[in-house]
């Protein structure tokens, strides 16, 4: 007859392995009714866990500390705010806190999924590129919390661009400016639909008009591509995606001889280091994602210590801040035509 593992005991008690293996190596670690079932079902299926382990006796599972993150570009600074933030909170937990890049790619981001849920307790998944039936089949058994993608079907952390947009509106409202562009980001970015969604809603309540213009890289040169249409549509006033396309389009409007603030406003979104220092210095609408980071990594250990309760969602407000890149509407629309 096969020995019972602690597999076993874990399909039996219905909690994750990582779960099982702290019953019997850190068991002050879980909740009381989980490690009741845990230690049940152990008694039911004759497991017996092996001695001369770490806790007398205890159980240490390799994955069982270690968490992964799943970010789309790690070189982006709110991204990387993101991490550090995670990485502070884990080490705090105990929890290892290991970081993985898909470069925007849903490929490579279905393969990490697939791998790292056999060798993490948890998946921490960032603005992920699939959509999140998908993130959370592929993770299986594995507890996850996704960022900045929407779904009732598990732990959810979000950037709440509301507050932030309807501030940005008003403010340029205010600055006499009645024609606004918005320059996309990806199609799979559930902020970017956030944030366009929000965007002519708010805009069509004050009375603006609003050019949803095509989509673009979510990089420096995305933002330049696009200063050209910014122009062209006729808008005093252009919403970028995040940051990095506001300072692409402040660099490509330049190029073509248009003046910021004097001829065109510019709004990003991330408030990263560079909106202060860039010049002018960028109006930009923050998004706590440090604070994300640590919230993730706090529902993520409570998922994994086995404290799962039903899944609920964090959002987190956002915030105007004004700098340079703004100004009162000029007195005709910038046009191509009028700077070459």
């Amino acid at each position: 007859m096969v020995a019972p593992t602690l597999t076993d005991v874990a399909k039996r008690a219905g909690v994750a392995l990582s779960t099982a293996s702290r019953a019997f190596s850190e068991p002050d670690r879980l909740g009381p009714e989980t490690l009741r079932k845990v230690v049940e079902a152990a008694r039911e299926l004759g497991y017996e866990a092996p001695q001369g382990r770490a806790g007398g006796g205890a159980v240490r599972d390799s994955q069982q500390d270690t968490v992964a993150v799943i970010v789309p570009d790690v070189a982006n600074p709110v991204f990387g705010s993101f991490v550090k933030s995670a990485q502070r909170e884990g080490w705090h937990r105990r929890l290892a806190v290991v970081v993985a890049d898909t470069d925007f790619a849903s490929e490579r981001e279905r393969e990490l999924i697939g791998h790292l849920r056999h060798r993490a307790a948890g998946l921490i998944v960032c603005s992920p590129r699939l959509a999140a039936d998908e993130v959370i089949g592929l993770s299986g058994d594995t507890p996850v919390v996704l960022v900045n993608r929407e779904t009732d079907q598990a732990d959810c952390v979000l950037a709440d661009a509301h507050d932030g947009l309807r501030q940005t509106v008003e403010y340029l409202a205010a600055l006499g400016h009645r024609k606004l562009a918005f320059v996309q980001g990806s199609s799979h970015s559930w902020s970017n639909a956030h944030r366009v969604a929000l965007a002519r809603e708010l805009t069509a309540e004050g009375g603006l008009e609003l050019d949803v213009l095509g989509r673009q890289s979510e990089t420096v040169a995305g933002g330049t591509a696009a200063a050209a249409s910014v122009l062209a549509s006729g808008a005093t006033a252009v919403l970028a995606h995040n940051d990095l396309v506001a300072l692409g389009i402040l660099a490509g409007a330049r190029t073509l001889g248009v003046r910021i603030p004097e001829d065109l406003s510019v709004v990003g979104f991330d408030d990263i280091p560079f909106a202060e220092v860039s010049h002018p210095a960028l109006t930009s609408v923050s998004v706590p994602m440090a604070r994300a980071g640590a919230s993730a990594v706090e529902r993520i250990s409570t998922a994994v210590s086995g404290e799962r309760t039903r899944p609920d969602t964090l959002r987190l407000a956002t915030q105007l801040h004004v700098r340079g890149s703004t100004g009162p509407v000029p007195a005709s629309a910038p046009t191509l035509a009028a700077h070459s």
